[in-house]
């Protein structure tokens, strides 16, 4: 039997969260490895590109969150066959990585430091990914592709939370509600998801 296991920040949320729903949804069991902040640094030298997450089969260790989420999210039934409604997977999933590439920037600031930075953000590229998204969402509808939820959906869902929780200081959880009610909306439908749902059911009983 191939194991699986994947080493991310002991969060919920994040890179890795898509691909641990996906290995719930695919009923595959995985080894859910959960490092600090700390260990992480203590052991990024050992990682390829020194970033996480890890995602290790049978031993072999792969990288790039996005191939990890298509990969599992294929055994699932999350990603799609069509080309073009994977082409519109990929291009939401493509587009978190560029935020969060941007609010990545902005980690480790302090003080008035921080505040500009997040202000600017505002003001700059979480707006624009934010109305970059509504318009994916426009076009694919309830969902990003396929008209069903996919990795991607996984994806963005789990950074627009991350906005509205207040997690990100100097920026309004307000933000996504105003730029676009459409990508809230969106969030509250993924997680209501049956597969979504019981995922974090699970998490709340183990």
């Amino acid at each position: 039997m191939t194991s699986y296991r994947l080493t991310y920040f002991d969060m919920d949320g994040g890179r890795a969260e898509p691909i641990r729903i996906a290995f719930h949804a695919a009923g595959i069991e995985f080894e859910d490895v959960r490092i600090s902040f700390p260990e992480f640094a203590e052991m990024r030298e050992g990682f390829r590109f020194r970033c996480a997450p890890i995602l290790e089969i049978d031993g072999a260790p792969f990288t790039q969150s996005n191939a990890m989420a298509r990969y599992i999210g294929k055994m699932a039934g999350l990603y799609p066959e069509d080309d073009v409604q994977a082409l519109y997977c990929d291009e939401a999933m493509g587009a978190i990585e560029d935020l969060l590439h941007q609010v990545v920037l902005s980690m480790g600031l302090e003080g008035e430091e921080l505040k500009a930075a997040r202000e600017t953000l505002v003001d700059g590229w979480l707006t624009t990914f934010l109305k970059g998204l509504d318009e994916m969402l426009e076009r694919g509808g309830d969902y990003f592709a396929d008209d069903r939820l996919t990795v991607a959906d996984l994806k963005v869902a789990g950074i627009t939370a991350w906005i509205e929780s207040g997690g990100l200081d100097h920026i309004p959880t307000d933000l996504v509600k105003r730029l676009s009610p459409r990508l809230s909306a969106h969030k509250d439908l993924v997680f209501a998801d049956p597969v979504v749902a019981s995922y974090y059911a699970a998490r709340a009983a183990a």
